[in-house]
């Protein structure tokens, strides 16, 4: 680490969750049948096939192997108060992390080799942070869902049109939302919002060569005229229309929000052990509940 982090213990997914994801998750869970579906039938096969890939396509990280990748990961989850999952890092051009968990089955985080040329080390743990984040809110029956679809089309590309048709708005909504509380855990790692959204900046215009170039303070001020066209009701309407059929929630968007919950009240007293105040069902010695 660049410099000591405040420890998290006994931090609850409850305390930094955005509200979005919380009512996204409340909605999705009333859609009969998708949480059975993916834990009795899609998660075993899912578990498995991905398990095969990384093995036999990926490195996986340990003390003995990317040393400085693994201590990046345990760092991270020693501050969130999560059990670090398994890291894997695979080839691939497109930068990009994901995570498989299913509840009481081992999870696994991957990473790809791009993602990592593309960001410092202090980025990284942003980016494995944010995947944590994951595991902290129990995002995993229905990322689990989201990334064998994700990863069917990718591998697939002839399913593309026919799997984005079927993929619900209700998913693609809880995809979002579930990703702005995966940046604040980012944030909670990390404990320096100018690196959680310089990752983001890269994501939206980065490269190896254009990185250094690249001007935060810049990029900020853009994600401030994103805002700005929400002032008339075409702007909305196109925002809105740009934006349903994504995964993700646009780079601007997410940097704004984490410049906001940056300097709010609920982030001070997180890290602020004097100010952090946990249930009496708080387990103070950490752990994790996985899908």
């Amino acid at each position: 680490m660049s410099f000591p982090k405040t420890l998290l213990l006994g931090l609850k997914s409850e305390q930094f969750r955005h509200p979005l994801d919380l009512q996204a998750t409340t909605a999705l869970k009333q859609i009969p049948g998708v949480d059975l579906l993916v834990r009795n039938l899609l998660g075993a096969l899912g578990e498995q096939y991905f398990y095969l890939e990384n093995i036999a396509s990926g490195v996986r990280v340990s003390e003995q192997q990317l040393p400085e990748l693994h201590q990046l990961l345990v760092e991270a989850a020693k501050v969130l108060d999560v059990e670090a999952p398994q890291l894997y890092v695979r080839q691939h051009p497109v930068p990009n992390a994901y995570t498989f968990a299913m509840r009481g089955r081992q999870a696994f985080v991957v990473l790809h080799t791009s993602l990592i040329e593309l960001l410092t080390p202090e980025e990284t743990q942003a980016v494995i942070a944010h995947e944590l984040g994951h595991l902290k809110c129990e995002h995993g029956v229905y990322l689990t869902l989201a990334n064998l679809i994700t990863l069917a089309v990718g591998q697939v590309p002839n399913w593309g049109t026919l799997v984005a048709q079927s993929l619900q708005a209700q998913m693609l909504e809880w995809l979002r939302c579930a990703e702005f509380s995966c940046d604040r855990a980012a944030l909670l790692a990390t404990q320096n919002p100018r690196t959680v959204m310089s990752v983001l900046m890269k994501l939206a215009g980065g490269s190896p060569t254009l990185s250094p170039q690249l001007n935060l303070d810049a990029f900020l001020e853009q994600a401030r005229s994103y805002d700005d066209i929400s002032d008339d009701a075409l702007g909305e309407a196109l925002k809105q229309l740009q934006t349903e059929q994504l995964s993700h929630p646009v780079p601007v968007l997410r940097a704004r929000e984490i410049d906001r919950w940056a300097s709010s009240q609920n982030y001070y007293d997180l890290l602020n052990p004097s100010k952090r105040c946990y249930s009496d069902k708080t387990n103070a010695t950490g752990g994790w509940r996985n899908w």
